[in-house]
């Protein structure tokens, strides 16, 4: 399904009903990723999957997509959906955009997940290679999105996963070279959204990789803390849902 905000189209789609569960997709994936938690989530509740602008079928709106405008796609999807409030669930950067939609509407957030993600923002140097990266693509997306997915999983699981490397590569090739960048220049100009985690006085979880070659683990993993934020820790790197799923979907059965 797809509908148009600011006259692009953006695609969705709905699993199941009951309670809402909105998935939020990272950084170079789509509402794909999703597809082996979707059967055990939606037995009980109505799930929403969304491409973010210029990833998986939807386009690209402006030349930063920045969290905030993530956000109000999101927003205006629920609004589609008649739906007034829902848990959200975001991988890595889904969850920056979970945090600025907590922000944004926080009367609409019943339960905020977060998979390898953080509310901190980027530091100097991670400003400075994203900064780098938008050289590089222009020069050669396609040896870029190789080199960025290569670099989400764990080394000592990269061998395991090759198959799934390759196709989230492959996928990820279709994605508008325009799109990739504004997702990058939203990333890196994100700001820090602490305070809007400790203050979110609903039930809230963080669940992390050890492995972790994206983000600083211990770090993270004290501001969720001191945040009263419930964390749950899993071995291998950035991508749970492919490296870990067996222990990301039975830590998700909480959700009824």
């Amino acid at each position: 399904m797809a509908f148009h905000y600011r006259n692009v189209p953006i695609h969705f789609e709905t699993f199941g009903k009951g309670s809402a569960i909105i998935l939020l997709h990272g950084f170079l994936e789509s509402s794909t990723m999703w597809k082996h938690l979707i059967p055990q989530l939606s037995k009980n509740n109505f799930v929403i999957t969304i491409d973010f602008p210029g990833h998986g079928k939807s386009s690209v709106i402006s030349e930063t997509h920045s969290m905030e405008l993530m956000a109000e796609v999101v927003n205006n999807v629920m609004q589609n959906l008649q739906i007034s409030s829902a848990t959200f669930i975001g991988h890595s950067m889904g969850g920056y955009v979970a945090l600025a939609y907590a922000e944004l509407f926080p009367e609409k957030v019943e339960r905020l997940i977060l998979l390898n993600s953080t509310p901190i923002a980027d530091s100097e140097e991670r400003k400075e290679n994203r900064d780098r990266a938008l050289k590089v693509i222009d020069q050669n997306p396609q040896a870029y999105i190789s080199m960025a997915i290569g670099n989400l999983f764990a080394e000592s699981s990269r061998e395991k996963f090759a198959a799934a490397i390759e196709n989230l590569k492959t996928e990820a090739y279709s994605f508008p070279v325009e799109g990739i960048k504004a997702a990058i220049r939203g990333m890196r100009d994100r700001k820090d959204r602490t305070e809007i985690l400790k203050n979110f006085n609903k039930e809230k979880y963080l669940v992390l990789a050890e492995e972790d070659p994206i983000l600083p683990f211990l770090e993270v993993k004290e501001v969720a803390e001191k945040c009263n934020a419930s964390v749950k820790i899993i071995g291998g790197g950035h991508m749970s849902l492919v490296e870990n799923l067996n222990s990301v979907a039975e830590y998700l059965h909480f959700i009824g």
